[in-house]
């Protein structure tokens, strides 16, 4: 059974930095495409950024420059810096498999990145 457990969310002023991780169990990051989801109130999820199993990575256009994904293969875990935060980055982040690359896994409990103005 796969399980994503998201941590390093918080309270950050705008422009500030967090940085997320993804502890997983049940997959081989290192075998699967895995990416980063934010999730506004009363919306769905929002795909930011993903990395495949060759390590190519793609950003959503709103945190293209600002944001890194990348993965530690040997802890099996998934991160996701977060530079030059602005107000609008404000969500619950997930991560998950991108739909593209097959079904979601099960939906961690998500971490909350709150940036104030």
């Amino acid at each position: 059974q796969v399980q994503l457990v998201e941590s390093g969310g918080g309270l950050v002023q705008a422009g500030g930095s967090l940085r997320l991780s993804c502890a997983t169990s049940g997959i081989i990051v290192s075998n699967v495409t895995m990416g980063w989801y934010r999730q506004y109130p009363w919306h769905q999820h929002e795909a930011v950024a993903y990395i495949t199993p060759r390590g190519i990575t793609h950003y959503a256009d709103s945190v293209k420059g600002r944001f890194t994904i990348s993965r530690d293969n040997a802890k099996n875990t998934v991160y996701l810096q977060m530079n030059s935060l602005k107000p609008e980055d404000t969500a619950v982040y997930y991560c998950n498999r991108p739909l593209g690359s097959g079904p979601h896994y099960g939906w961690g409990q998500g971490t909350q990145v709150t940036v104030s103005s």
